[in-house]
């Protein structure tokens, strides 16, 4: 079953702070996670 369209998408906070970082930064590199969530 997917996620409910109410919920929205599922972001790991500390996958967004990465994402949040390099968008500031202007750069398009690869982010490495170990995150499954």
């Amino acid at each position: 079953m997917s996620r409910s369209t109410k919920k929205g998408p599922f972001i790991d906070e500390k996958l967004a702070i990465k994402v949040e970082k390099q968008r500031s930064a202007g750069t398009h590199e690869p982010i490495k996670t170990w995150s499954r969530r």
